[in-house]
């Protein structure tokens, strides 16, 4: 989620506190530095729950010190939450003579209709939406039931407690540019019906992947971390169209000597071979692992 802008000197961020501490290589925390100057990513998961916090003391440190916030995307200006939820409308609200059962088979229809039943959820509320969008709306129900909520992601914490702190809140995409990444599978195979597909597959087993993921989050686990969030080839292209600028910004970020802590999510920066973190070091940076 969303972000913006000052500049500083590689001495204050290199002789800031974090630097002191004693490294430990156990978390999706990694510090990116040119000849002059340095920023911190971290990896997010998008949902949680009070267990998460508080951060480790390395992480805690970066962020303190930091003068500015990159995000995905800045769902703390209100411009941008009301862009963001007109473009769900436009380009996730069906057409007026069509339903989502009649894009779906009756079989995919009848599972969509026993998981809203067995959730007491009305099935009104899919109907009108595309295949993506339907898909997004049952992976957040099954989240809440779960007890988690995106209030306690790591983004959203961070955010938080950025605009307390009177940081400057950047944001690397725009709603257009999110939206239009999970929209586009509407025009690949099947109208986008295959993402459904997978979607009720996961909540399924939600449980088990929620819990692989948290653990594998807290513990620092890389391959495990994979195990859990690793997608077909449609995923990968999705997420490396969306890598390449985010590696991007973070070398402008880097070119203009910001004092800045990015947070994205965990996937951006392990997935693939052409993730963002793999993108920064083809780009020449140095890059550290915390």
């Amino acid at each position: 989620m969303k972000f913006l802008l000052p500049l500083l000197f590689l001495l204050f961020c290199c002789a800031s506190p974090v630097k002191q501490i004693a490294p430990k290589k156990n978390h999706f925390f990694w510090k990116v530095e040119d000849e002059n100057s340095c920023l911190w990513i971290l990896g997010s998961i998008h949902f949680g729950d009070s267990t998460f916090y508080p951060l480790d003391n390395i992480i805690e440190n970066a962020f303190k010190e930091a003068e500015e916030l990159a995000l995905e995307i800045n769902l703390g200006e209100d411009s941008v939450t009301e862009a963001l939820a007109e473009k769900y409308v436009k380009d996730g609200i069906l057409p007026k003579d069509t339903t989502l059962n009649q894009l779906l088979s009756r079989e995919l229809w009848a599972s969509v209709d026993s998981l809203c039943n067995a959730w007491n959820f009305p099935t009104s509320v899919l109907q009108r939406q595309r295949p993506w969008y339907a898909a997004t709306t049952l992976s957040a129900i099954a989240l809440k039931r779960l007890g988690l909520n995106p209030e306690w992601g790591i983004d959203a914490v961070l955010l938080d407690r950025a605009a307390m702190d009177g940081k400057i809140i950047v944001g690397i995409e725009t709603p257009k540019e999110q939206i239009e990444s999970l929209s586009t599978v509407d025009s690949k195979l099947d109208n986008g019906v295959d993402y459904l597909k997978v979607t009720l597959k996961e909540i399924a087993n939600l449980d088990s992947m929620v819990s692989t993921m948290i653990t594998a989050w807290k513990t620092g686990d890389i391959s495990l971390m994979e195990q859990v969030i690793e997608g077909d080839d449609l995923d990968k292209q999705m997420y490396e169209n969306r890598n390449i600028k985010m590696a991007e910004s973070i070398s402008q970020f880097l070119k203009e000597d910001r004092n800045i802590f990015v947070v994205l999510g965990t996937a951006h920066l392990i997935l693939g071979e052409n993730n963002v973190i793999e993108n920064l070091k083809r780009k020449g940076y140095k890059v550290e692992r915390f």
